[in-house]
């Protein structure tokens, strides 16, 4: 079956970036700043969720109010940043961007003026028509609205487009304007909770573009 759905968004962090290791690691810098426990890999991909401040208040067992959110995130990204260069591309990402037949473009929660050239040090941005990150000073929101404003750039409506992603935000971004969505397993979000989910799930993001390719 072929799809009617002929463009292609793409997830960076934890999809064609493979920088789990890095984002507990980083994770756990800012836990520990608050006097935090240290959260593994394992416990990381079972409980992350957005907003993001929700996460850090269950770990942390207190409320955290913007303020509070605001100087965790910055401990996160100084520690992201300084370990950004031991970070790969998934093991099969360039093979997947390759087999996807139409347009692509990559929307990141990741800050957009550090995405861009990052993704260009990849040798990936003449793959993609597009490359949004996260316009503003804090993040850890929801996917939705900047997905939104990633399609009107593109002159795209939700129902010629297909998103992956790894993880519940970007299918539920995906929902949210008419897309669908293909959920990878090798990034942050527990693969047993994306299976429950009405989305195909895919181990590789070959898999994924290829149950993409059967979407309509």
């Amino acid at each position: 079956m072929t799809s009617t759905r002929r463009h292609l968004v793409w997830d960076w962090n934890g999809t064609l970036l493979n920088d789990l290791d890095l984002v507990v690691k980083a994770t756990n810098a800012a836990f520990a700043s608050a006097g935090g426990p240290a959260v593994t890999s394992e416990e990381h991909r079972v409980r992350f969720r957005r907003p993001i401040a929700d996460y850090y208040a269950e770990m942390l067992g207190r409320a955290i109010d913007a303020e509070a959110f605001g100087a965790l995130d910055r401990i996160f990204h100084d520690a992201y940043r300084a370990g950004l260069a031991s970070c790969t591309l998934a093991d099969d990402a360039t093979a997947a961007i390759d087999a996807w037949p139409g347009s692509q473009s990559l929307l990141s929660m990741w800050f957009h003026d550090e995405l861009v050239p990052t993704v260009h040090t990849y040798g990936l941005t003449p793959h993609f028509t597009r490359v949004d990150g996260l316009r503003a000073q804090v993040g850890g929101g929801p996917k939705a609205e900047w997905l939104e404003k990633h399609l009107a750039e593109l002159g795209l409506t939700g129902r010629e487009v297909v998103l992956i992603g790894d993880s519940m935000d970007d299918a539920d971004a995906a929902v949210s304007v008419g897309a669908r969505c293909v959920l990878y397993a090798g990034g942050f979000s527990d693969p047993a909770r994306l299976r429950t989910s009405p989305h195909p799930v895919a181990d590789t993001l070959t898999g994924a573009v290829t149950l993409a390719r059967t979407l309509r």
